[in-house]
């Protein structure tokens, strides 16, 4: 008989063994306290870094606000100065006449004549160019003219005996066209190569060089055997008229009334100590320059003692008609930009007005202002680099007027 199989699985223990199992595993308070202090290290850091953050913002605000606040400034009213009757200014002494001698032909220069200094006349014969390729152009254009004169003669002739014979009807009106227009033709073509040869002998002329008027040779740039191309890409000469002189100076525009044609100007020059030549005030620029606002005028010398040379600086003496009141302000208060000389004023409602000035004396220490200021004007003393027209300022009171330099 078959026994029956025991077996070893035993259900209830199994079920027992599970409902006895931990709910979770216990946490050690080492890996608290390490949490815990990770984290508020995390919150310090974290809190020093907004209070850094904001220490520096309430810093860059405060610079910024002093940026931006308008600057303090001392403004005092210009001290009044004597009245002028007379300016300087520095002139550009010019030739009367400056010209660049430049060939018009090609070639190589066989001969100069004057060098740098020598006084010429008009026409004189400066130098001679050498041109053996345009002394064969004009052979052969002249060959050319004797072949269509030839050709025009015969063609004329048989026109004419056309002409002749077609009134006998002994040749036909077609033909007699023909040789009436070669005719017209080959006298087109004799005007066309004369028209040649007048060009290249005006070329050759050119082999001559003359001197376009009276003057002095400044400059010689070309040698014997050089190579002389047509144009401008050489100067072979300069010259220049100096028997009269023209001196060029700016006046300012509250000057301007003064600067009569037909005005006596005094010059001098250093090289000259003591000694006074009189111009005369002979062109002006009739509009003032708005850059500058200045007045461009052209004085005259006469020159044919030749004492004076161009490309001098000259000092011009104008005379004022009527005294032009002056300003002293301190040399501190003068602005140089690229705009000009300037003066920064202040306004009623505290408001930057940078002026031109033109000054006159100067001693270092203070300067005198001939134009630009007028006796209401209150100066900025020692003005900011970063001062700019309109600005608004903060006016501080100060002691002592503006040109005696004090603050």
């Amino acid at each position: 008989m078959n026994q029956p199989t025991h077996s070893n699985h035993q259900p209830g223990r199994a079920a027992e063994s599970h409902e006895s199992a931990p709910a979770g595993v216990a946490v050690s308070p080492r890996r608290t306290v390490a949490v815990l202090i990770v984290v508020g290290l995390v919150a310090l850091i974290l809190g020093g870094v907004g209070i850094v953050s904001r220490v520096h913002s309430d810093k860059v605000l405060a610079r910024t606000t002093v940026e931006l606040a308008p600057p303090t400034v001392i403004a005092l009213p210009a001290r009044q100065g004597g009245s002028i009757s007379s300016f300087v200014l520095p002139g550009n002494v010019t030739a009367y006449t400056d010209s660049p001698i430049y060939a018009r032909t090609n070639g190589y220069l066989l001969h100069w004549y004057y060098d740098i200094g020598a006084h010429v006349k008009k026409g004189a014969l400066l130098a001679m160019i050498d041109t053996p390729e345009i002394d064969r152009q004009l052979q052969q254009a002249r060959a050319d003219l004797a072949t269509a004169q030839a050709n025009a003669n015969i063609a004329k002739i048989q026109a004419d005996r056309y002409s002749d014979l077609v009134k006998t009807n002994a040749v036909s009106r077609q033909d007699t066209d023909t040789y009436v227009s070669q005719a017209a033709a080959t006298a087109a073509a004799v005007r066309s190569a004369q028209a040649n040869v007048d060009r290249l002998t005006q070329l050759q002329d050119f082999e001559k060089v003359y001197a376009p008027f009276d003057g002095v040779i400044t400059a010689r740039n070309i040698d014997t055997g050089q190579l002389i191309d047509q144009g401008a890409s050489k100067e072979l000469f300069h010259m220049q008229a100096l028997q009269t002189l023209r001196v060029y100076t700016n006046v300012p525009q509250i000057y301007s009334q003064s600067a009569k044609v037909g005005a006596k100007i005094g010059l001098t020059f250093p090289e000259h100590p003591g000694k006074t030549y009189q111009g005369t005030l002979v062109r002006t620029a009739e509009a003032i320059e708005p850059s500058s606002r200045t007045l461009l005028v052209e004085v005259d010398v006469d020159n044919r003692s030749g004492e004076l040379m161009p490309g001098a600086l000259a000092q011009m003496h104008f005379k004022v008609p009527n005294g032009t009141p002056t300003f002293i302000v301190p040399a501190a208060a003068l602005i140089f930009r690229r705009e000009g000389l300037q003066v920064a004023t202040l306004d009623e409602g505290n408001k930057v007005h940078l002026v031109h000035v033109m000054i006159g004396q100067d001693d270092g220490a203070t300067v005198q202002i001939v134009s630009g200021l007028t006796a209401s004007d209150k100066v900025i003393q020692d003005p900011p680099d970063s001062l700019i027209d309109g600005e608004a300022v903060t006016p501080e009171q100060a002691a002592g007027p503006a040109g005696q330099g004090g603050k």
